[in-house]
């Protein structure tokens, strides 16, 4: 028997501007959002109220961007990430006005990352799948898979789970509430089950 799945349209709120037409299916695109030409979007995502996409960045699919955040170009996001409110990135080590580099820093969320709200990422940096940013941290480095970080600058404080909850390892072994197991080697966290 083979499963037939439904796709739902793209949703643009009538006061969004979108200039790109790369979105994908299922995405919802909220009132006073603004995604320029060459961006693309991916599949059932969530781009809140009041948000700006440059032409250079690229979000996977099933990604939740809240009001406030500005994606600028060089910004690369996985599959699952959450952009908290008014999180800021930068794409210039050193910016001056009207004077621009000849590429911008990439700078890369992995899957199912966190940054929380009014959380700063410095560009060419590389948050770590599953990696949690703390709320109002400035992120200066790059952050480990399924590292809990926060701070001015963010510090690993830390480990979470896929489910976001704290990872407490005995012996180099933690199971979370959720049934999540990990194993941390030389200070790197792997799934196992």
């Amino acid at each position: 028997m083979t499963r037939i799945e439904k796709i739902e349209a793209v949703f643009i709120h009538g006061q969004a501007i979108v200039e790109t037409e790369r979105i994908g299916e299922g995405t919802r695109i909220w009132a006073f959002a603004h995604i320029l030409r060459g961006a693309r979007v991916g599949r059932n995502c969530n781009i809140c109220d009041h948000t700006f996409i440059e032409g250079d960045v690229v979000v996977g699919d099933n990604v939740t961007i809240k009001s406030g955040a500005y994606l600028w170009d060089g910004l690369r996001i996985e599959d699952g990430v959450f952009i908290g409110p008014n999180a800021t990135f930068t794409n210039d080590i050193r910016p001056r006005s009207k004077s621009y580099p000849d590429a911008f820093l990439k700078t890369r969320i992995r899957k199912g990352a966190s940054i929380g709200a009014n959380a700063t990422v410095i560009c060419g940096v590389t948050v770590g799948q599953w990696a949690a940013v703390g709320a109002g941290s400035v992120v200066t480095k790059d952050v480990p898979d399924y590292a809990l970080v926060y701070g001015v600058p963010a510090k690993k404080r830390g480990y979470v789970c896929e489910c976001c909850r704290d990872l407490a390892f005995e012996d180099a072994v933690a199971k979370c509430a959720c049934g999540k197991t990990y194993k941390l080697k030389n200070d790197a966290v792997v799934r196992t089950e």
